[in-house]
């Protein structure tokens, strides 16, 4: 454990070079708050590694066989933060466009990939105490915007989108796009309040005016239910009901 009881970040190298991914390790064991679950040639590998374990951070180069960084990142739904690891500087933009946390050039001096590791784990801490923190006397989070993190009141938030390449945060009065993924968002916020009921929406039960076969309604907004979904979510409405009576 580090930094006030903040786990390690669990960590995949994703490079199609042996010898980048070995060096990507090596500097990576140097750090105490990383551990590196492993190390994969290409980006197909890495999607069963990501599937089978909890994955913090990958460092992932662009250029590979079969899959391309950029192409493998998009197609995650819900991705770890990620660093690119490239001999090429043309695709920077295409990567801050999928919210990765930095972009490093090949050959990567240490200190320039120590500078990324801090700001993953800046980002990793706040996601940690946010999971801990949440409460009805605390009912805060923070949320990223680019490099900025805004403060917005999770007891407001009638529901969740999860779009492409961002999140949007609907309130009665606003709707907040935001820089980070459902994963990310969905665990900073307590399950006993906010329930997944599809794969691209997050809902904050407080606020269901109405369910209807596979719908429901929130604000006068209708937002389908998964089938596999239902039940549970009927029985945590039920059970949250109960419980504040």
């Amino acid at each position: 454990m580090t930094n006030n009881n903040i786990p390690k970040m669990k960590c995949l190298i994703i490079d199609d070079e042996p010898l980048a991914r070995f060096y990507l390790k090596d500097m990576a064991d140097q750090i105490d708050f990383l551990e590196v679950v492993d190390t994969c040639a290409t980006a197909l590998e890495a999607n069963n590694k990501i599937q089978e374990n909890q994955i913090d951070l990958i460092f992932l180069d662009i250029n590979m066989p079969y899959l391309t960084g950029l192409d493998f990142l998009e197609q995650l739904e819900n991705p770890p933060l990620c660093i690119f690891t490239t001999a090429y500087s043309e695709y920077a933009l295409e990567g801050y466009r999928l919210q990765i946390v930095d972009y490093l050039l090949k050959p990567i001096a240490f200190n320039r990939f120590y500078q990324a590791v801090n700001k993953a784990q800046q980002q990793f801490i706040l996601f940690e105490r946010s999971k801990r923190n949440i409460s009805l006397d605390d009912p805060y989070l923070y949320v990223r915007q680019s490099d900025t993190f805004i403060k917005v009141s999770w007891v407001d938030i009638l529901y969740i989108e999860s779009m492409q390449n961002y999140t949007k945060l609907h309130f009665k009065d606003k709707t907040l796009v935001i820089h980070q993924t459902m994963k990310a968002i969905e665990e900073s916020l307590s399950p006993e309040h906010f329930f997944r009921i599809h794969k691209s929406f997050l809902i904050n039960i407080t606020h269901i005016e109405m369910i209807a076969g596979g719908r429901l309604y929130i604000n006068k907004t209708e937002l389908p239910i998964s089938r596999t979904r239902k039940e549970e979510l009927l029985n945590q409405v039920v059970y949250k009901k109960l419980i504040s009576k």
